[in-house]
């Protein structure tokens, strides 16, 4: 994934300004961030944004990251003024945490009866995955595909509390080949934005690099193993490589963080 890819529809162009708008009147600012890619699954516009505002960072999908990377990054986001906590979005007793920290930062910070906190990320990062299991119910709405979420929303979180779900918002380029195929890998562009044979290579071209490649397949093995061929002996690489990409997102392949806070990239 060489050439830079653009990724920034009217919608989402529209979230980001009224996201600013919207910073004013907010107490904390909940990020939620894919564990595995903390990041390149981050805005930088949206940590600029609120920096002045209490923030808590939420690790989402932890139980599919290296658990020792993660207990770093969250250093890393902690010794930057962040409250920061992993969690498994699916599960409302990890997430019950967030809802501790938006209560427990707002403390300082709202003079008012109700605390305001306005949740952010980049697409399919797992905000609204997060909201359902803050309140219990499918309030917001979600699917394993980035942008579903295209308006803003405002939920009761607790009797002190509201809390408003926000579109994901990616910079408008995406630059960079790792920053690109990690994205794309962990569901963050959507699908008709890349080519899954060029993630998949990259991805375990990676993996060998760094020497972590051992029992992970590459893509010619995985399609052989799953069936993906069609008559005549002609391998759909096509296909097995978005069956490759899900069976990551799965854990498939084990718990695999794509980065560290101490790579030269993250720098």
């Amino acid at each position: 994934m060489e050439r830079e890819v653009a990724w920034y529809p009217g919608h989402m162009a529209k979230a980001e300004r009224r996201i600013r708008e919207y910073l004013r009147t907010m107490d904390v600012v909940v990020e939620v961030v894919d564990a595995r890619i903390p990041r390149s699954g981050r805005n930088a516009l949206l940590d600029k944004l609120a920096a002045r505002r209490a923030r808590v960072v939420a690790l989402d999908r932890q139980d599919l990251a290296d658990p020792a990377t993660t207990e770093r990054w969250l250093q890393y986001f902690s010794d930057r003024g962040a409250s920061a906590l992993a969690v498994d979005a699916r599960a409302p007793r990890s997430v019950a945490r967030i809802a501790a920290a938006i209560e427990q930062s707002s403390k300082q910070r709202t003079g008012r009866g109700i605390a305001r906190a306005m949740i952010v990320g980049v697409p399919n990062s797992g905000k609204s995955t997060v909201v359902n299991s803050l309140l219990r119910r499918a309030s917001a709405k979600t699917e394993n595909r980035a942008g579903v979420t295209r308006q803003m929303q405002w939920f009761r979180l607790g009797p002190h509390a509201e809390l408003m779900d926000t579109p994901g918002v990616l910079p408008p380029k995406i630059s960079g080949a790792a920053a690109q195929w990690k994205l794309a890998l962990c569901g963050a562009v959507p699908r008709e934005r890349y080519d899954p044979q060029e993630v998949a290579a990259a991805f375990h071209e990676w993996l060998v690099e760094c020497n972590r490649s051992g029992g992970v397949p590459d893509l010619q093995t995985f399609a052989a193993g799953r069936g993906f061929v069609r008559r005549g002996g002609t391998v759909d690489y096509h296909n097995a490589a978005q069956s490759y990409i899900s069976a990551f997102n799965d854990g498939a392949f084990g718990r695999i963080s794509l980065e560290a806070p101490d790579d030269v990239e993250a720098a």
